[in-house]
């Protein structure tokens, strides 16, 4: 590959990424586009970085003009057409958010909608919002807002604004009173049921006519009012077909403790409408989210046009479903409860705690959302979808290590011992090798048969535990062994599998050197994530 073809590459994955290159990332394209760049690691990689510091020192416009210039590759011209069904106007302001409520823990189809929202923010130079949408006391839960961030900063993603709609309680309740004083909602003291049977059997309450005088003093009243004992709800049209239109409840009356702002308030916004005046008063122009708010679009919209906000464009998009994937929270706590699953965090799950876990990146779940399209067809992806995208990155990453499962200890005839060097990633040679110190003992997991010829990395060719020769032999036809020397030194190892259940065995010494969260390679085994130290490593199972 020429310098300009590299360079080119360079910039595609600056431009789509904030304006910085990241090599993890380009390596592992590359080297799955171009296997021959392998051959030459070190000159490849040194030239590589070279390139990268010269991109990432321009401005991303530096970056779009030479890009243009040299001639877009095919990922670059996809990706800016990703948002093109907009029909965003040039120098138009561009305002997204992502509005989690903090009550449960973020999944893969999250990152969808986060990853979406930031892209188009950052393709017309605008701003992200993350907004926690807390106005349900019964449900949110303090813990969730650090997770939230937490996922949030490890997807790479940086909020141009972090909003909590519980801060804007007055905001609230200055608009609901509008809407009392326009005459376009009312205090409704029916009971639940009776609201339930009239909007299922499209019948208006007689609440509804109360005249505007009368109404505002119920306004009044209802900051004073019992838990359950009414409700402020908008004047919607109770004959339309969208169940949401029909008379919507706007406020209710909770008593519980908020985590963050105690029990200064009892009246409360519903989703809708704090959604609605957060979205127009703050001037987020464009929302991407999952169809299932799809009936709320309408809703959203005549409540803006009422409260005189620019209405946001909205784009609901199909969800992607994970073949055999476990979603459902209801059964996911269940399993928890009985201990059919660590926690959240277990790696079985698509919880962006779980992924990230388990050694999947944020680079690579942003590649695999955002494959699957904006798009009103449901598409069913799998595990192996995300695999090779993370795999793409990993390898590059990942150091490689023995291990060794069920080790079996065999003695090797004619080999006196000697210090033995093996590089700790084979395209990387500048980061160095790991020693092993080796007599004529070993551990192996493989069956030895009479007669085959064997080859141990690294080391020598061998046939029924004796020397062959200690010179590679492409014509030997022997097969390739991993193995440890039987040694004092060797670390304990166990590592969760992806179906829960735990493998152990020996592991060479310098795996000890790991911090928790690192990556690595076991060779002939899959890649593996370091989970916890102590007398026995404790790593979980990522993917081969």
């Amino acid at each position: 590959m020429d310098k300009k073809e590299l360079r080119r590459y360079v910039l595609n994955n600056a431009v789509l990424y904030k304006g910085k290159a990241n090599l993890k990332a380009v390596v592992g394209h590359l080297i799955g586009k171009f296997p021959e760049l392998k051959k030459d690691m070190m000159t490849f990689m040194k030239d590589l970085r070279k390139v990268i510091d010269e991109v990432n020192s321009l401005s991303v416009e530096k970056q779009k003009k030479e890009l243009e210039k040299l001639g877009m590759i095919e990922k670059v011209k996809k990706e800016i057409k990703l948002f093109d069904f907009l029909k965003v106007k040039k120098g138009e302001k561009v305002i997204t958010a992502f509005p989690p409520e903090p009550s449960k823990y973020l999944h893969i189809g999250h990152a969808k909608s986060i990853f979406l929202n930031y892209l188009l923010a950052k393709e017309y130079k605008g701003k992200f919002y993350l907004r926690f949408e807390d106005t349900n006391p019964e449900l949110v839960d303090n813990e969730f807002y650090d997770i939230i961030l937490e996922d949030i900063k490890w997807l790479g993603i940086k909020p141009d604004k972090v909003q909590y709609a519980s801060d804007n309680m007055d905001l609230f309740y200055d608009f609901g009173e509008k809407l009392i004083k326009s005459g376009d909602a009312y205090v409704c003291y029916c009971s639940s049921d009776t609201i339930r049977d009239n909007r299922m059997k499209k019948l208006e309450c007689k609440c509804r006519y109360v005249d505007t005088k009368e109404n505002l003093e119920n306004w009044k009243n209802f900051f004073k009012a019992k838990e359950k004992s009414c409700v402020v709800r908008l004047k919607g049209d109770m004959k339309s077909k969208n169940g949401v239109m029909r008379d919507p409840t706007i406020f209710r009356i909770i008593n519980k403790k908020h985590p963050r702002v105690g029990k200064k308030y009892t009246v409360w916004p519903t989703y809708e409408f704090q959604n609605s005046v957060m979205d127009g008063y703050f001037k987020v122009s464009y929302r991407l989210r999952g169809k299932e708010f799809e009936a709320m679009s309408e809703l959203q919209k005549y409540l803006q046009k009422l409260l005189r906000f620019k209405v946001t464009k909205t784009y609901e998009f199909a969800r992607f479903n994970m073949k055999g994937i476990l979603s459902s929270g209801r059964v996911i706590r269940e399993k928890i409860s009985k201990k059919e699953l660590i926690g959240w965090d277990d790696p079985r799950l698509t919880t962006l705690i779980a992924l990230r876990r388990r050694g999947f990146l944020s680079e690579a779940i942003e590649d695999f959302v955002v494959s699957t399209g904006i798009s009103k067809s449901e598409s069913t992806m799998t595990w192996d979808d995300l695999i090779i995208k993370n795999k793409r990155i990993i390898d590059d990453v990942a150091n490689r290590y023995f291990f060794i499962a069920k080790p079996k200890k065999i003695k090797i005839k004619g080999f006196s011992g000697k210090d033995v060097s093996a590089p700790l990633h084979p395209d990387h040679l500048d980061r160095g090798s790991r020693k092993l110190k080796v007599n004529g003992d070993f551990y192996v997991e493989d069956s030895l048969k009479r007669g085959k010829n064997y080859r141990f990395m690294h080391l020598f060719n061998f046939k029924d535990k004796e020397i062959v020769s200690e010179e590679f032999d492409k014509d030997l036809k022997a097969q390739l062994l991993h193995w440890l020397p039987v040694s004092k030194d060797l670390v304990k190892v166990k590592i969760l599998m992806d179906d829960g259940k735990f493998i152990s065995g020996l592991c060479e010494p310098d795996v000890s050197k790991l911090k928790v969260g690192d990556l690595v390679q076991f060779v002939r085994f899959g890649f593996c994530r370091l989970d916890k130290k102590g007398k026995t490593l404790e790593f979980i199972f990522t993917h081969r």
